[in-house]
């Protein structure tokens, strides 16, 4: 069983997590898939009825469209080697630049007095500022 750890120690190319919609060709019949991430040299994809190990392809991700092979298979996703490296410029063209991260302010509220109403004044003599009575 391959997991994504022994498989990218054995990659050259760093890839960049997607998730996008891609597909393949095999045949003359596309078959959707999901593009789980994207290199240079292959892509990770995610699908039903995947082809089998060694079968030739064209992958396509809207204008990019690349013949590689199935390099292994597991489940219901598959490693794809591009017959030729991709230009990292086309590669970057298709990975989609992470939304800035909205940084949390946490501010105190504000110290200042106000006027209390009557029922927060009442409230107050009668909870809060209540001398304590001694025994």
């Amino acid at each position: 069983m391959m997991d994504e750890s022994s498989m990218s120690q054995n990659r050259r190319a760093r890839r960049s997590n997607v998730l996008m919609s891609a597909s393949i060709e095999l045949s003359g019949v596309s078959l959707p898939v999901k593009l789980r991430n994207l290199s240079s040299d292959g892509a990770l994809i995610e699908g039903e009825g995947l082809p089998v190990e060694g079968a030739e392809l064209l992958f396509r991700k809207a204008e990019l469209s690349l013949p590689g092979r199935i390099a292994w298979v597991e489940g219901n996703r598959a490693g794809i080697a591009f017959a030729e490296s991709l230009c990292p410029e086309a590669v970057l063209r298709h990975v989609p630049t992470p939304r800035p991260r909205v940084r949390p302010e946490f501010r105190r509220p504000g110290l200042g007095a106000c006027q209390l109403t009557d029922q927060e004044r009442l409230f107050g003599e009668t909870w809060v500022w209540r001398p304590l009575e001694r025994g």
